[in-house]
């Protein structure tokens, strides 16, 4: 026995009728859903319930899997404290997920509990299930910061676990979906917002869910999804598992994206194996984009990879474009993985001798001395995508008016501190935040006057 079936979830506290007292008719699609997918888990009659939640205890390093024997909870913070929910926990499943993760590496376990009491991301869903099954004992895990590959670990630790205690288990994907659906909603409105419904709610039908890794950081942020973790594990719980999947319900009226899925367990199937697959297609991805790659990139990927290679900086190529040797500017190398930086130096005016050896000297410091980050290893050297500012000119502005976040960097100081922050970024969209971050970067406080200063790049992918 193992995992039986698993479910992307919302969480609205409204969707109570205590708490909505009659909001929640404007999403009676969800609810329907909710019901209908209640009624499934009461006949696949599972032993344990694992319900991952974005509420519950998070940190940025370490899964939060809740100990004890027990929890209780209400929803009085939503006004409704007289519906309460308990649930008890399945102690042998939560010890034999800690050493399952430990003993695969992941950094998953019962120590620092900050709130005891069922969240409301765990008591949403167990409302309804409540109404029709009971016979279950819970496992609530937390979501954290690391990177959504750890997410689909751990999820292949819960499978390992039910399979090994020879549990039925059901596990419960609690997130809400975006919350930037309009002007009305918590966030206001981003663009973002419905297209990550869109996409989640089509990978999820598909059954696609090494698609999950193809969405980056800043997108989902500009999205304010909070559940894409909680889906990660669940993918991850059916790693190597044939499946069919099913879209219940869609939603969104307050600005919050509610969806509900499916994926039931038919048996065994290698190929389902999740991150292989994205790794494949990432790796596609990767070698066609390394064809493309002018002049400029490829010196500093060549830079990068023998120095990681070697320990040592490589000679100046003698079969370089005679630009490269010929003229002199400031040069910014930006490191990326799985669509995430993974270093970026860089200087605003020429230091070296030539752009080509600004590019090599760079390319050296991003790989490994970006304060940010941990120097680059071996294994991660195909896994990179690289690429090279040639900054222009700067000049004095006035104001931030003069500023355009896509076309112009910025340079902020104040005395002898000096920050820069390169236009065309993701998740940068005006000038006011570019400014932000320059400050930020210079220790520069919001509230400290600072001089401004623009420059165009020429980027080279």
């Amino acid at each position: 026995m193992s995992i039986e079936a698993a479910f992307i979830t919302p969480h609205p506290p409204l969707i109570v009728p205590a708490v909505g007292q009659g909001e929640e008719q404007r999403i009676s699609a969800t609810i329907n859903a909710y019901r209908d997918i209640a009624k499934k888990i009461g006949q696949l009659r599972p032993q344990t319930i694992v319900l991952c939640s974005p509420h519950q205890t998070m940190y940025a390093d370490y899964f939060h899997i809740s100990p004890g024997e027990k929890a209780d909870g209400d929803f009085g913070s939503f006004y409704a404290p007289q519906v309460k929910l308990s649930a008890v926990y399945d102690t042998d499943f939560v010890d034999r997920l800690c050493k399952t993760a430990e003993t695969n590496g992941i950094p998953a376990g019962t120590l620092g509990e900050q709130e005891r009491r069922l969240d409301h991301g765990t008591m949403v869903p167990l409302f309804f299930l409540n109404q029709y099954y009971t016979d279950y004992k819970l496992v609530r895990i937390g979501l954290s910061g690391l990177p959504l590959k750890t997410h689909y670990a751990l999820g292949t630790c819960v499978q390992k676990t039910a399979e090994a205690l020879g549990r039925r288990v059901v596990l419960i994907a609690s997130g809400d979906l975006s919350h930037r659906l309009s002007e009305e909603g918590p966030y206001g409105y981003c663009p973002e917002g419905p297209a990550y419904d869109r996409r989640i709610m089509d990978v999820m039908e598909r059954g696609a869910l090494e698609e999950l890794f193809d969405f980056t950081e800043s997108f989902c942020e500009k999205a304010g999804e909070c559940g894409h973790r909680s889906f990660t594990i669940l993918a991850g719980a059916l790693h190597k598992k044939a499946f069919t999947s099913k879209r219940y319900s869609y939603e969104g009226p307050f600005g919050v994206g509610y969806g509900i899925c499916g994926c039931e367990i038919t048996g065994n199937d290698a190929a389902n194996d999740f991150v292989a697959i994205y790794e494949q297609a990432q790796q596609k991805r990767l070698a066609a984009n390394r064809d493309r790659e002018d002049a400029y990139v490829r010196l500093a990927r060549q830079t990068i990879e023998a120095f990681v290679r070697t320990g040592k900086r490589p000679g100046l190529p003698d079969d370089l474009l005679q630009e490269l040797y010929e003229t002199r500017a400031g040069v910014f190398v930006s490191i990326k993985k799985d669509g995430s930086l993974r270093g970026c130096i860089g200087t605003i005016q020429a230091i070296q001798t030539s752009v080509a050896e600004e590019i090599m000297a760079n390319a050296v410091s991003a790989a490994s001395e970006d304060p940010r980050f941990s120097p680059i290893e071996r294994e991660e050297l195909k896994w990179l995508s690289i690429s090279v500012d040639v900054l222009g000119d700067t000049e004095t502005i006035a104001s931030e008016k003069e500023l355009d976040a896509k076309r112009y960097g910025v340079i902020v100081t104040n005395g002898t501190r000096r920050g820069l922050l390169l236009p065309n970024l993701d998740g940068v969209d005006t000038p006011a935040e570019q400014i932000a971050i320059a400050k930020r970067k210079a220790g520069i406080a919001d509230s400290e006057p600072v001089q401004l200063e623009r420059f165009e790049v020429v980027r080279h992918f």
